[in-house]
């Protein structure tokens, strides 16, 4: 690609974050849900895919750390698909809270977002807003598999978003929304698996449950709710937009007649 082919191409880009593109076909919105409900449930599958999971879930960790006036230290990403992120401040009050509560709703709560980036048209600027936020949270990675695993989700999404046809960039945004909506539960699921099996105390959960004296099983049910909420209120805007599926959504538009 010589410079002029850079220069046009940047130029597209450009327009097409600010313009809406169209809706992609139904069965395309439906295939890719089927297909990331296989890559979540799905066990040898799980494991890849999870590390996306937890790429969200310390970003989380990490943005409200920021938001809260907590300094961030690091981040770290693991071949098991855990993760851990480091930030400085009080051990307690509403900013450490904050922090703590973050990571389980990230993946959901991203999800929902890029659903109603998708739902407005916006499959450009959502593949995008993807990459601006990996490049961010890769400054703060401080391990090798941590900045592997970033740079690679980073590379595979600009390659779609630059290189790709209209087709695969809608089919693999809406792959990606799908994965963090669907994705959402399974964590919640396996986190109060790991505290009844292993009763560490030093889950999310159980750190809110020191933090607040609120039982942990509640912070399960919250992280779960917000899941759940988050996935029904996704499927709502993706459904609707592109597959003529109408699902309700408390305080958003109402259905059209027919």
């Amino acid at each position: 690609m010589d410079t002029g082919d850079l220069i046009d191409r940047s130029s597209s880009i450009a327009e097409r974050l600010t313009t809406t593109q169209a809706a992609p076909p139904s069965w395309l919105v439906l295939a890719t849900a089927v297909a990331a409900l296989i890559l979540v449930g799905y066990g040898p599958l799980w494991r890849l895919t999870r590390n996306v999971v937890t790429i969200a879930h310390e970003g989380g960790h990490a943005l409200v750390a920021l938001l809260s006036g907590r300094r961030l230290n690091a981040i770290t990403l693991h071949s098991d698909t855990s993760g851990l992120t480091v930030s400085s401040g009080k051990p307690y009050g509403f900013g450490m809270i904050l922090t703590a509560l973050a990571g389980y709703p990230a993946p959901p709560l991203v999800g929902l977002g890029f659903a109603a980036l998708l739902g407005a048209g916006r499959i450009t600027l959502m593949l995008w807003i993807a990459i601006a936020a990996l490049a961010v949270m890769l400054v703060m990675i401080r391990n090798v598999y941590g900045v592997v695993s970033v740079l690679t989700t980073g590379a595979l999404v600009f390659a779609v978003s630059w290189f790709g046809s209209d087709a695969l960039q809608a089919g693999f945004a809406y792959l990606a929304t799908w994965l963090l909506l669907l994705a959402g539960s399974r964590p919640v699921l396996e986190l109060q698996r790991t505290r009844s099996r292993m009763r560490d105390g030093t889950t999310d959960a159980d750190q809110l449950a020191r933090l607040t004296r609120l039982p942990g099983l509640l912070w399960v049910a919250v992280f779960l709710a917000i899941a759940l909420g988050a996935l029904v209120a996704g499927a709502g805007l993706l459904l609707s937009a592109t597959a003529g599926i109408c699902l309700p959504i408390p305080g958003g538009a109402e259905c059209p007649a027919g």
